[in-house]
């Protein structure tokens, strides 16, 4: 076919498979989410299955303790909550305090006195319950997808361990025989990637909370442990997370002291947590595996939001990486490789000929039984 038609078929494919995503979020992102961890239970099930466990128990026991971790987190996280909840009368009294700094501060600086300022809150009140009950019919819908979410993820993973080799056999009909060593050795390093990227950031929530909460509760901030679970949580999405982390923190810092020192602290503590995290810890810790640019990390993040929340922005990073490692070893879509990557050229490409080539892409052997 011409250039020009290949590279038309290549632009539809990728705006099908948006489409697709996002037509069928609510379908495809439970089931793409039980498949990534289902590749990180995969060790379990192959260890029980190794010493002669019956095929059944050793899809349900990795499920189970993925459900008893869930709930240890969920129940550390409620009993952080239960402390906020129980300083709602100080957090009252400290909010009211910054309000009114923040109103004589406003009042210094523009002609807009107290009173002005209290009629204006006031005659906003009602347009803002309004819009709040508005949106808790949104907050309730969403409530209840969540929890078919978390209910279908169970089926799911049983069924993708239990059809993986089924599933596994459908993948290599797709292709002729002569493409079948790059379709195994794609499956290796889709399963490497996935894996070491999600055992990478389980490490990285548990070291991120031990770290941002334990220093801050050395040096005496409130809601120590609190500010760390929530930023370790928001830190797995990419670039973005981090930033809510930081405001969220310093609002919880806010209401729970009328000083300024606690609020610079709590910035300070999660600069330098952040700042070892990404240049020591988590290369470490993940390695080199997932070699995706910023920009379209950032961009992945955003379109993931748009297509399915929360959901979409957790997975975005791994569905990239995926399609990074497909890309890589297809000749048709080699280039769209070169874009997602990191390996950016020494030398201009403009003025150096070797620049423009493709670098060889290196094969391991992988296991999977």
């Amino acid at each position: 076919m011409p250039l020009t038609v290949r590279r038309s078929v290549e632009l539809l494919g990728l705006v099908l498979l948006t489409a697709i995503l996002y037509i069928g979020s609510s379908i495809l992102m439970p089931i793409i989410m039980a498949f990534f961890i289902s590749l990180v239970l995969l060790p379990i099930f192959r260890f029980l299955r190794k010493h002669k466990v019956p095929e059944a128990i050793a899809i349900v026991v990795p499920i189970l303790l993925v459900f008893i971790l869930l709930a240890g987190i969920i129940w550390f996280f409620s009993a952080q909550v239960g402390s906020l909840v129980a300083d709602f009368p100080k957090i009252k009294s400290n909010v009211s305090i910054h309000l009114n700094s923040l109103s004589n501060w406003v009042s210094g600086i523009t002609h807009y006195s107290t009173k002005e300022q209290l009629d204006f809150i006031n005659k906003n009140t009602n347009e803002l319950l309004s819009f709040a009950g508005k949106r808790m019919s949104t907050f309730a819908l969403t409530l209840s997808s969540v929890f078919v979410f978390v209910g279908l993820l169970p089926i799911y993973i049983y069924l993708i361990l239990f059809y993986k080799n089924l599933l596994l056999r459908f993948i290599f009909r797709w292709f002729s025989e002569d493409h079948h060593p790059k379709v195994k050795d794609a499956i290796y390093e889709s399963e490497l990637i996935i894996k070491s990227y999600l055992i990478g950031l389980l490490i990285q929530v548990t070291y991120m909370t031990v770290l941002v909460g334990g220093i801050l509760m050395l040096i005496g901030i409130k809601h120590a442990l609190l500010i760390g679970v929530i930023f370790a949580f928001l830190n797995l999405i990419p670039y973005v997370g981090a930033l809510i982390g930081n405001v969220i923190g310093v609002l919880l810092t806010m209401t729970s002291s009328t000083e300024l020192w606690p609020i610079f602290t709590v910035l300070g503590v999660i600069a330098g947590v952040q700042f070892l995290d990404n240049n020591i810890l988590m290369p470490r810790i993940v390695g080199s595996k997932v070699k995706i640019n910023a920009l379209f990390a950032i961009l992945g993040v955003i379109i993931g939001g748009n297509i399915a929340g929360v959901p979409g922005m957790f997975l975005s990073m791994p569905i990239i990486a995926v399609l990074k490692v497909i890309f890589d070893r297809t000749e048709m879509f080699s280039q769209w490789g070169i874009l997602l990557g990191d390996e950016r050229p020494a030398h201009s490409p403009m003025i150096f000929a070797d620049s423009r080539k493709k670098d060889s892409v290196d094969s391991k052997p992988g296991t999977m039984k």
